[in-house]
């Protein structure tokens, strides 16, 4: 057979397999490890200097760092469904933390969007959640309901470290606000009995998952999404006994949680060689939002914190490695953000995506291995519904108004030049001020309202 022969029977393969759902060989894995609440400059690579993170920045020398890695809301859930959908979350009217309330049906992802594992089902993949979930606590958004085959973990947005404080059964159990921190683990469906500190556990869950799809030869993703280091700040002696010269208590104990995660990460990097994966797996780590002034994070050099739309609150600690594909010790220099991770992996696959709800991230393959040369994105955005806050980043520009944009002064800023946000340029760039906030306005336009309760001013515990 000549090579042409062969090179069009290959071709009819790998139509085939996409059609009918299987995966080529070369499809790659995708890891997203999602810390919670973690400071901008509480990595290695960012610069810190009083928590050694290793086996992080292994991750991000053996890849890509985004300096520029912007998540697409300042708190917690908002963050997760966007990323999860790969689409502007306010899209879809999830504006805020949704309530806990396991009766609330629509409290959650909207069943109409598709979160990424959904999508990966189509073309073959296996997918777990492992950790933090915050996507609804109904039974008709249990993870196993949204795509995923295994999940372990906890349903809420925050949760206790410690096994001997995990003493609720089930959420209808809880009777007053945060108890819900207390609820046991989940396997699935079931309740769980954990003996190790939770940030470990849920390391240990993520290594036997890998374990068994490559035992099985499943094409897989693992969304493991640590809620370290959000608080309670609670850590074992056998992270804190690291760390001490540090004085401050609750820095040492947050320093002693991140110190956990970049374990786990370093042998979630082991299991990936050990099954010998490496050069078939993409593995993006960051966070959630940017540090909280409740954790004793470290957002320098950048202006604000968590719930911010300065650059405190919405860049993060951003990087992806995939061996073999993306060059080595790369520092990307334009702006990227969470939603770009779905468009990277359904990119891989060929899946198709709902022309009823497009994408809002780009593939960034081929920018990383020098097919483009241009920046990813022209324009960013964000909006607070909640207060009223806005921003938008178009090239080096940025419009913010932090909270109540219709009745405070935004200010313009040239991040390039003022990462910390210092020396607002409104009055001497009014025209660009004005045509900023005419594309933010449009934009917000095609945006909805919230749809469910929200996590602070609901009471649902009253009934049970």
């Amino acid at each position: 057979m000549n090579i042409k022969k062969i090179h069009k029977l290959a071709l009819s393969i790998l139509t085939f397999s996409v059609c009918f759902g299987t995966i080529h060989a070369k499809t790659p894995n995708l890891i997203v490890i999602l810390t919670d609440d973690q400071g901008y400059k509480d990595v290695g690579f960012n610069g810190c200097e009083d928590i050694p993170t290793p086996n992080i920045d292994t991750l991000a020398n053996n890849g890509v760092i985004f300096r520029e890695g912007y998540v697409s809301f300042p708190v917690c859930g908002p963050s997760r469904a966007g990323l999860l959908t790969g689409r502007y979350q306010d899209r879809f009217g999830y504006t805020t933390n949704p309530t806990i309330d396991p009766k609330n049906e629509i409290a959650g992802l909207p069943k109409e969007e598709e979160n990424m594992a959904e999508v990966l089902t189509k073309v073959g993949y296996k997918s777990a959640i492992i950790g933090k979930w915050h996507m609804g606590s109904h039974i008709s958004n249990h993870p196993l309901n949204r795509g995923f085959d295994y999940f372990y973990g906890f349903l809420s947005g925050g949760h206790n470290y410690m096994p001997e404080m995990l003493t609720i059964q089930d959420l209808s159990q809880v009777t007053r606000k945060w108890q819900w921190y207390s609820t046991k683990i989940m396997e699935n469906h079931q309740r769980i009995e954990i003996d190790d500190y939770l940030t470990d556990e849920l390391t240990d869950a993520a290594n036997r998952y890998i374990d068994l799809q490559v035992q099985e030869d499943n094409p897989f993703f693992l969304y493991l999404a640590y809620n370290a280091p959000h608080a309670p700040l609670q850590a074992t002696e056998k992270y804190l006994s690291r760390f001490p010269n540090i004085e401050d208590k609750n820095r040492r104990t947050y320093a002693a949680m991140v110190s956990s995660v970049d374990d786990g990460v370093g042998r979630v990097l082991d299991t990936l060689r050990r099954n010998g994966i490496e050069e078939n797996t993409i593995v993006v780590f960051l966070s959630d939002n940017g540090g909280t002034t409740k954790n004793s994070s470290n957002n320098d050099p950048l202006k604000g914190f968590k719930s911010d739309l300065f650059e405190g609150g919405i860049r993060v600690p951003f990087a992806m490695q995939w061996k073999g594909t993306i060059p080595s010790a790369l520092e990307f220099p334009h702006p990227v953000i969470s939603l770009d991770i779905m468009s990277t992996i359904t990119a891989q696959t060929n899946v198709q995506i709902s022309k009823d709800r497009p994408l809002d991230g780009v593939n960034l393959i081929p920018y990383l291995t020098g097919q483009k040369s241009e920046a990813p994105h022209k324009t960013l955005f964000w909006r607070k519904r909640e207060n009223d806050g806005m921003a938008i980043r178009s090239g080096d520009v940025k419009l913010v108004a932090n909270t109540k944009y219709k009745n405070t002064e935004n200010q313009l800023f040239n991040i390039k030049e003022d990462i910390s946000e210092k020396k607002n340029l409104k009055s001497s760039q009014p025209e660009k001020s004005k045509q900023l906030l005419q594309e933010w306005e449009n934009w917000n336009a095609q945006l909805k309202e919230r749809y469910f309760p929200t996590l602070g001013k609901d009471d649902w515990w009253k009934k049970n």
